[in-house]
């Protein structure tokens, strides 16, 4: 077993950046252009993430099939003054990928902290290190969405428009 914590703070306030957290299209955008999500069951995503599980087809780079993911969604009580959502998923070949994502006020905007625990037996040190840059990669898009104040089109995943 391996965890991964990375934190930044997003100049946005944290009732913002939760409304969006929320949201599966942000999916896309924070992972774009790594991995793209493509829902199976159901097989759409609603407009907000709901307790419950999804399953998706992952895509490297949108091409190279990684297989399925369950992504397992719950929403626990966290310390007064955060939210949380979590993300307690698996695979084949991923026992545990369990992912909480924590706000917490940070000054005029949030503390953005990614939680991430991966049980994968003999490939979860390299599961580890992929994972490792795709967060930091995240947490860069992140700040992109919010520095462009939340201008961008889910039918296009690239760099958001500058405001």
């Amino acid at each position: 077993m391996r965890e991964i914590v990375l934190s930044c703070h997003l100049a946005a306030p944290m009732d913002r950046i939760w409304a969006e957290v929320q949201r599966p299209e942000l999916l896309h955008f924070v992972a774009h252009p790594l991995l793209r999500f493509r829902p199976v069951r159901p097989d759409r995503f609603p407009s907000r993430w709901e307790k419950g599980d999804y399953v998706v087809s992952m895509l490297w780079r949108g091409i190279v099939p990684l297989g399925r993911q369950t992504i397992r969604i719950s929403q626990p009580k966290g310390p007064d003054g955060t939210k949380q959502i979590r993300d307690n998923g698996h695979s084949g070949l991923i026992k545990r990928w369990d992912h909480l994502i924590t706000l917490e006020p940070d000054g005029s905007g949030t503390r953005y902290t990614d939680h991430v625990t991966i049980e994968a037996g003999l490939l979860t040190l390299p599961v580890t290190m992929f994972a490792k840059s795709f967060y930091a990669h995240r947490q860069r898009r992140w700040r992109l969405l919010v520095d462009s104040g939340f201008a961008y089109s889910t039918a296009q995943y690239g760099r958001p428009p500058r405001k």
